[in-house]
Order: C-alpha cells, then sequence, then structure tokens
C-alpha cells in the first residue's frame, strides 16, 4: 500500500490516512481510509516530507532504538479491522534472524514505515472489509484500455485498407 493522502484534522474535523493499494494490471485498486489522531496525522507527515526536526521524535526515536538493538523493520502492516477500530503490526527481524510482531497502532506503523521506507501491508480481509474502489484509478485503467486497443487496431492497419477502388 502507498500512502495516498494525509488530511490533518484540527477541532472537529478528523484526521485522516487513505492507503491506496499497488494494483497489477487487471486489478481494481483500493483506497484504505483510516481515521487517526491529528499529533499522529503530523508525525506521518513529517516522516515523508523533507523537515526534519533537530531533535528526534518518537517515531525517529524508535527507529534508531530497533536499529541499534541490531533488529530491523521489515514491513509493517494493518492486519485487522473491527467496526471503525484498525489494528497493526510491526514485523520486526531479530539480530538472531528471528520473525518478531509487535501490536502497535496503525498510524504508530505507518509513521515508523515511512521513516524506515519498509512496505505498508494491509491483510486481505481488512481491504475486503474497509477499503473502497479508487475511482480515479479505475478511470486511469480504464483510459489506458482504451488506448491499448486504438494501438492494436491502428497496427494492423495496412495502405490497402485506405485505397479507392472505384
Amino acid at each position: 500500500m502507498d500512502i495516498q493522502t494525509i488530511i490533518v484534522g484540527n477541532g472537529p474535523v478528523a484526521s485522516l490516512v487513505v492507503l491506496k493499494s499497488r494494483v497489477r494490471k487487471g486489478d481494481i485498486p483500493r483506497q484504505l481510509p483510516i481515521k487517526i489522531g491529528g499529533i499522529e496525522a503530523a508525525a506521518i507527515s513529517v516522516g515523508i516530507g523533507e523537515t526534519r526536526t533537530t531533535r528526534p521524535v518518537t517515531h525517529d526515536l524508535l527507529a534508531t532504538t530497533i536499529r541499534r538493538l541490531g533488529a530491523t523493520v521489515k514491513s509493517v502492516a494493518i492486519v485487522d479491522v473491527r467496526g471503525t477500530t484498525f489494528y497493526a503490526k510491526l514485523m520486526l527481524l531479530s539480530v538472531d534472524g528471528y520473525n518478531i510482531e509487535i501490536d502497535c497502532r496503525p498510524s504508530d506503523a505507518i509513521a515508523l514505515a515511512v521513516r524506515t521506507g519498509v512496505p505498508i501491508l494491509a491483510d486481505e480481509k481488512v481491504l475486503e472489509t474497509a477499503s473502497t474502489p479508487d475511482f480515479n484509478g479505475v478511470e486511469h485503467d480504464e483510459k489506458e484500455r482504451d488506448l491499448e486497443r486504438f494501438h492494436d487496431f491502428v497496427s494492423s492497419l495496412s495502405p490497402e485498407d485506405f485505397s479507392t477502388s472505384e
């Protein structure tokens, strides 16, 4: 999944991160909107952008701690949704080669993922339950298919197709 949009809300406006599925040819792209806190949305935004703080913030600290302990973050995953509450896990590889899963909030997982450059995954059952079609992606795919069909048609033409026989 890729981060498509981050909305940093304020007051009564909720913050939101929208993940977009990476699609293979023929798949319908999907969006996974997850409501998060304003501070968490800002933490994700800072991790994505070029802006760096003079002192490490929580997610920078966590990434450094994991690295200094000899472990690596392999990926983060959105693993469940119950009602409007999402659940996530950090997927770590220990210095001894053990796979370790740590429960966390999706916002923390995503904030760590953008700092460590690891994939953001979503369980298929979460996508089935909480995702929506990405209609912009569907429209783009349709235009691509139309262009391919037109290209195939033009490629099949020969000069004889344009001759007039009278």
